[in-house]
């Protein structure tokens, strides 16, 4: 069995787990024939559940962006099986980079744009603990520049400095901001949108990265290579 995990929402945790619950039976569609299950961390109980019938060493995919404290450290602890292979994180995924490339390309394509007469502003959650998110954010923000240069790029968190409000003064009309986020939750729906705000951001505000329309496949692709690596 294979599980996607994401973090949902502790306030109202019903409607993201059922959100992951539906991408999960998007990605079993891509794989016919194996069990692909979905719990979050917020959900009590949600993950115990998925686990009592997961087998001895299920698949643990987590719908992160960042490799760090929550996949080394918090969902091992709360997995509890040694044997579980947990999977490196979606924002870490090798293709991402290239989804959102193809993504810029048809936004930059739907409005005229060239890509190196535009600005790129990359909105992440960040931390004030650690500098692993705003990592994660630099390696996939280098991995995407190789693939479509922009005129420039800007990094901007929810969470630390350089904060999201701070950069997107002054970027000019012909500009577009890529949330560098999982889901749907509360930074995208409330933090994002009220930075952009009240700077004024006159640019293409697209839907974070997590639930553009081929990451099932992009996941499924995970999968794959994870169950043939154990069945060696």
């Amino acid at each position: 069995m294979a599980v996607i995990v994401s973090h949902g929402q502790p306030s109202e945790p019903d409607p993201p787990e059922a959100e992951l619950a539906g991408l999960a039976r998007q990605v079993a569609a891509l794989l016919p024939g194996r069990d692909i299950r979905s719990a979050t961390l917020a959900k009590p109980g949600a993950l115990d559940a998925v686990l009592a019938d997961a087998g001895p060493a299920p698949l643990i995919y987590p719908l992160f962006m960042t490799d760090g404290w929550f996949t080394r450290s918090a969902l091992p602890k709360r997995v509890g099986n040694p044997a579980a292979h947990i999977l490196a994180p979606f924002g870490a995924d090798p293709s991402l980079p290239a989804l959102a490339r193809d993504i810029l390309a048809e936004t930059l394509a739907g409005r005229g744009w060239r890509a190196d007469d535009t600005c790129l502003v990359i909105a992440a959650h960040g931390s004030g603990r650690s500098r692993n998110s705003a990592r994660a954010t630099e390696a996939f923000a280098e991995a995407l520049a190789a693939l479509l240069r922009f005129r420039e790029v800007r990094l901007g968190y929810v969470e630390e400095p350089p904060y999201l409000g701070d950069v997107v003064f002054d970027t000019g009309a012909q500009a577009i901001c890529l949330p560098f986020f999982a889901a749907s939750g509360g930074h995208v729906q409330e933090d994002l949108p009220e930075a952009l705000n009240l700077a004024g951001f006159p640019g293409a505000r697209l839907d974070p990265l997590g639930i553009h329309a081929r990451v099932p496949q992009l996941i499924a692709a995970a999968l794959a290579r994870a169950m043939q690596e154990q069945a060696a």
